[in-house]
């Protein structure tokens, strides 16, 4: 059953986006998308024992299919993982009408996007989102890669899907931590482009962490069309899609210090977010009220509101300085002009990031 239906418009590169229950066994709507006989079916050992029999039903027969089963961590987003999915697809001979698929969360879709972007100098590959971070945000947009020991997502390349299928059952096995996190990423959207999103989940995230399936598919669907109407201005990050990093450049850091996997990535960005809202609160740009009730927000969420202890100032500034979103040698912030509206600046001093930490 399909609930909602988006479009990235991206010229020749656009792509729906579905939302809905029992997607993933929808062979008819899986196999519009995959043009060829052959697919490699990518996943990790976490969701492939629940999903994949589903996803290769609905495939239905076909002259080669590959199931590449991959450890489940933030950990695993490497080159080495990258290798181990190229080995099996060419031991299997796939050429490049093969079309990849990526079930699983953001990590399975980063990496499985990657390499398609590599393989044979690109195929198609399809989306499906397991986690509810990988459904409102990473599956959408076409950023693929994986990280390397200093820095996140340093290595990969834009590569469109063919198609986002977002199933919404695949929430009821996700982990409490895993739907807060995915949460972090929700939130966002409202701070940055729909203050009405944001009164939304002020009066709305209960129903959220009660799994309620209305109020979900409603949030993922705000979520997808705000992060589809970004991309679609600014499809390669030159200028207005930079906003969709809000806490990013501080979350990354985090996560890079505390080691991949330690710190999920939506714990990360919704302490980056509160970081960013204290600093834009310090430039006035909006009240002191508003952050505190980004905090209530997150902490309802069971989300941390705080950087790590025993991280400084000096390890932020060394791990922001290899951000890919520096440029010729600035740093470059989200910060919110008033709730619903984010711009991108370059001109954060040293001494209004020592009196920011030194606060939180």
């Amino acid at each position: 059953m399909i609930a909602h239906t988006l479009h990235v418009d991206l010229g020749e590169r656009s792509y729906p986006i579905y939302i809905g229950r029992g997607l993933l066994g929808n062979a008819e709507l899986l196999c519009r998308h995959i043009g060829g006989k052959q697919v490699v079916l990518v996943s990790n050992d976490t969701v492939a024992p629940l999903y994949a029999q589903r996803v290769l039903d609905a495939l239905g027969p076909r002259e080669r299919v590959t199931e590449v089963v991959l450890p489940d961590g933030e950990q695993h987003k490497t080159l080495d993982t990258l290798g181990r999915i190229f080995d099996r697809v060419l031991a299997d001979g796939h050429n490049r009408t093969t079309t990849f698929v990526a079930l699983g969360g953001g990590v399975v879709g980063d990496v499985t996007g990657f390499a398609a972007a590599c393989y044979q100098r690109g195929v198609d590959f399809v989306q499906l989102p397991t986690t509810l971070l990988s459904q409102v945000d990473s599956s959408v947009g076409g950023k693929t890669g994986v990280n390397h020991a200093l820095g996140k997502n340093m290595i990969g390349a834009f590569h469109q899907p063919r198609a986002v299928l977002i199933d919404i059952d695949t929430l009821h096995t996700l982990p409490g931590r895993e739907l807060s996190a995915g949460l972090a990423e929700v939130i966002k959207y409202g701070l940055i482009c729909d203050a009405g999103f944001h009164a939304w989940l002020l009066d709305n995230l209960p129903r959220l962490m009660a799994m309620e399936e209305a109020a979900l598919a409603e949030a993922i669907e705000r979520s997808c069309a705000s992060k589809a109407a970004v991309v679609a201005a600014d499809e390669r990050e030159g200028g207005v899609r930079a906003i969709l990093n809000l806490g990013h450049t501080f979350g990354h850091a985090i996560e890079t210090h505390q080691g991949y996997g330690e710190w999920l990535h939506g714990e990360a960005v919704a302490a980056g977010m509160v970081l960013a809202a204290r600093l834009s609160a310090a430039r006035g740009w909006i009240a002191g009220d508003d952050v505190e009730a980004l905090i209530a927000l997150l902490r309802q969420a069971k989300l941390p509101v705080a950087p790590p202890t025993g991280m400084s100032v000096a390890d932020f500034r060394t791990l922001m300085a290899r951000d890919k979103k520096v440029l010729d040698g600035r740093l470059r912030l989200v910060l919110l002009r008033e709730i619903g509206a984010a711009t991108v600046v370059d001109d954060v001093s040293d001494d209004e990031l020592a009196q920011l930490f030194s606060a939180a």
